[in-house]
């Protein structure tokens, strides 16, 4: 296949499956104890006449899209398959083009058609983000190649046509060059209610699943090395929180790296700026703070873009997650001082790629490696949503990726034996059969899923059990 297919979506169906926590999630100060995961399945025709079918999965987590505490958990899900529904509308409503052409018609209408339903950007994002996942899926298995391969070649017809400012870039010539690696470390996550030790386990919360609960249970299992720390915007208490975790980490004796999550918890940089001090005075904070690579949305996204955060910066790179938006909230970002921006399957495939681009272009004209992307986690579960992000974050180069979704839902949670069977079967590397359950096999805190990036289509040779799900 020489010339980039042309394709239109004829139909698509959404799917959910109930998804339970072994322990509750915090994201900032709300509390999740359970959610729905959310497959979308659809069926394009190219222009030849031929049809094919294809899939994507993702968490519909509250609380994270949208923060507004007048709005309950099931307002929030109810958001999010909203902005499902209309960018299913508006990319059927197209005249067949590229993979990537039907994302640009349809993004911009699709934004504004979001926000005239009281939508935020960022859920806006994530039912767009769902559809073009699966048009990519289906595009890739109709022509038996592997979504590294139709990025690689770019079959998906990927241009500037939504980022203007990539003018000149040659993006063909880019994306050729991406070279996904099937091995990423896994940056766990330290949640604000995570138990660190036995001793910080209430009466009757030590769970008997034969899984890791605490922080120094998950390094002794897992091997981890990597680690995201999230940070609750009260910088007192936020410091001897960094104290109890770096005693942990010290202790295991192995060299590690860092990264801090705000989740939006700091009304303004000023008070970063405070956290940072008493970071920089605590000696037992001194290893931690050595190994301490950026700041992830400190900031709540209503103020994060409206100020500079340049004098924050210096002392330490910032990065924005929430506050993007939509394809241009690296650009804005940019100009107040940020570095970096998070890759999530949830905000974009095409999103992520046209911010490493850019990554590409900045650092090439200032002779550094200043600009950054990383890969994060919203609780992405094991099976389709994770091995779909897993592509994402090889072709960024992502290195490290942060990964919670395991440590949260036992294997794949309600999946039928046969699904979970079928996982171990095709992805063998990426799984390990324990409890009757296929759970992530993370080894020397790593994981591995060459049989991820050969499958052909977006990162799964499993279909997934649509009548265990509701429709």
């Amino acid at each position: 296949m020489s010339e980039v297919p042309r394709i239109r979506l004829v139909e698509a169906e959404v799917f959910e499956r109930p998804v339970d926590f072994r322990f509750p999630f915090r994201f900032g100060a709300a509390r999740v104890e359970n959610a729905p995961q959310v497959f979308v399945r659809v069926r394009i025709e190219d222009e030849r006449g031929r049809s094919g079918a294809g899939w994507s999965a993702e968490m519909m987590m509250p609380k994270w899209f949208d923060k507004n505490p007048e709005l309950s958990p099931g307002e929030n899900v109810e958001q999010l398959r909203m902005s499902l529904r209309l960018a299913i509308g508006g990319l059927r409503s197209l005249k067949a083009d590229t993979a990537f052409g039907l994302h640009a018609a349809a993004e911009a209408d699709h934004h504004r058609n979001a926000a005239r339903h009281g939508l935020p950007a960022l859920v806006a994002s994530y039912g767009l983000a769902l559809v073009d996942r699966a048009i990519i899926d289906a595009m890739c298995r109709m022509n038996g190649v592997s979504a590294a391969e139709a990025v690689t070649r770019n079959l998906l017809g990927i241009s500037d046509a939504t980022a203007p400012d990539l003018a000149g870039f040659d993006l063909p010539r880019f994306l050729s060059r991406l070279a996904p690696s099937p091995t990423l470390a896994v940056r766990h996550t330290i949640g604000l209610a995570d138990a660190l030790g036995t001793a910080d386990l209430e009466p009757g919360q030590r769970l008997e699943d034969g899984l890791p609960q605490t922080l120094d249970e998950v390094i002794a299992a897992y091997g981890h090395r990597w680690f995201k720390i999230k940070v609750s915007g009260r910088p007192a208490e936020d410091c001897e929180r960094l104290v109890a975790i770096a005693a942990v980490l010290d202790h295991n004796g192995e060299d590690y790296r860092v990264t801090l999550d705000g989740n939006e918890q700091f009304e303004r940089g000023e008070m970063v700026a405070d956290l940072l001090d008493r970071i920089e005075k605590e000696p037992r904070l001194k290893r931690l703070r050595a190994s301490v690579l950026f700041f992830e949305q400190p900031i709540a996204r209503a103020e994060a873009l409206s100020k500079p955060v340049a004098a924050i910066a210096e002392r330490l790179p910032l990065e924005i997650d929430e506050s993007d938006g939509d394809v241009g909230s690296f650009l804005r970002a940019r100009e107040l001082g940020y570095a970096g921006i998070s890759s999530k399957s949830c905000k974009g495939f095409y999103r992520s790629l046209i911010n490493r681009a850019r990554v590409e272009k900045w650092n090439g004209h200032a002779g550094n490696s200043r600009y950054f992307m990383s890969a994060e986690d919203l609780t992405t579960q094991a099976g389709l949503g994770l091995q779909q992000d897993l592509v994402l974050a090889a072709l960024i180069g992502a290195g490290h990726i942060e990964r919670n979704g395991h440590h949260y839902v036992d294997g794949m949670g309600r999946a039928p034996a046969a699904e979970q069977g079928a996982y171990l079967a095709a992805h063998g590397e990426l799984y390990e059969s324990a409890a009757r359950r296929a759970r992530l096999a993370i080894r020397n805190g790593e994981i591995t899923f060459a049989s991820v990036l050969r499958a052909a289509g977006l990162g799964s040779s499993v279909e997934p059990d649509w009548a265990s799900m509701t429709g």
